[in-house]
């Protein structure tokens, strides 16, 4: 009788899981102590990888993030060359929005944000792109509509200038082939770590026996 009331109490976890991969991308203009173009990457709330100007150079946050190359074994070449493109291309962006916002003294940063969200018990995947300048929205893609959402007028040049070039097929798939691949892999390597910091990140669904069954040019 014990055993059954606390199977009651305690119930079955369901493994209902969202996880997500986060890539931070920031670029600064005469910002004091800060390096003009860094990369980070984040999965579930857990920093595994990092690139900067400085550096110049992909590198894993997580020792088992050095598992990526059992799948792709040139995974840190090619992401290190990404950054570097990345990089210069960085400085043109920052300069392009200063200029589009008529703000073209004094510090600034512009922020990229590249992410897609797994559910690993239906397999569903959401993708989102956010960008923000001086901390403030700036254009987005509305998962729910595949369309780019401007959060003020400066914004709107933009946003038709990515509909007419086709960037939300090329988010699409970014979103559902790489973005998706790399995060199912990602934590298939962490799988041990992340099930230990899962607990506090994470809200695991409880079964009682009442319960019913039921992942640029960017301007």
């Amino acid at each position: 009788m014990k055993t059954f009331v606390a199977l009651i109490l305690l119930g079955i976890l369901i493994k209902d899981i969202i996880h997500t991969l986060r890539i931070f991308e920031t670029s600064s203009s005469q910002v004091p102590n800060f390096p003009e173009y860094v990369v980070v990457g984040v999965l579930n709330d857990l920093e595994i990888l990092r690139c900067d100007g400085e550096t110049r150079r992909n590198k894993p946050k997580q020792e088992w993030m050095n598992r990526v190359t059992e799948d792709d074994p040139l995974f840190w070449i090619w992401t290190t060359q990404l950054c570097v493109n990345y990089l210069q291309r960085s400085k043109g962006n920052i300069e392009n929005i200063k200029q589009l916002l008529n703000q073209t003294e004094g510090a600034h940063i512009w922020q990229w944000m590249f992410s897609c969200d797994w559910d690993d018990e239906t397999d569903d995947i959401t993708g989102y792109v956010q960008c923000a300048f001086d901390g403030e929205d700036f254009i987005s893609l509305d998962p729910s509509t595949e369309s780019w959402v401007a959060a003020k007028s400066e914004a709107v040049f933009t946003k038709m200038r990515w509909e007419r070039s086709g960037q939300i097929q090329r988010y699409k798939h970014y979103i559902h082939k790489v973005c998706n691949v790399g995060l199912k892999n990602f934590v298939r390597y962490g799988e041990k770590t992340l099930r230990r910091t899962g607990e506090k990140r994470h809200t695991c669904k409880i079964k009682t026996a009442s319960s019913n069954k039921g992942p640029s040019q960017l301007l």
